[in-house]
């Protein structure tokens, strides 16, 4: 194997689905500035994410509208006829 092809920072991370609340830890060598409480009382990073595998209608069954930013609405209101 190829020497220093994988990254050596890893550590335990917790990812957050933003549309449903829905948490989990795991490994990753991603940066992030925002840390949070875990259920085992210690802190890790924070990865907010828009969907995962709990919110994605591939997975849920569901679909459902994500509207991340109001961008629903700034089109609605751009393009609406007066």
């Amino acid at each position: 194997m190829k020497k220093d092809l994988h990254p050596s920072n890893y550590r335990l991370v917790v990812f957050k689905d933003m549309s449903n609340d829905y948490s989990f830890l795991t490994k990753s060598c991603i940066d992030t500035r925002e840390t949070v409480k875990w259920e085992d009382g210690n802190e890790y990073p924070l990865v907010k994410l828009e969907i995962s595998h709990t919110s994605h209608p591939f997975y849920t069954g569901k679909m459902k509208l994500v509207d991340t930013a109001g961008r629903i609405d700034k089109f609605r209101t751009r393009y609406n006829k007066k």
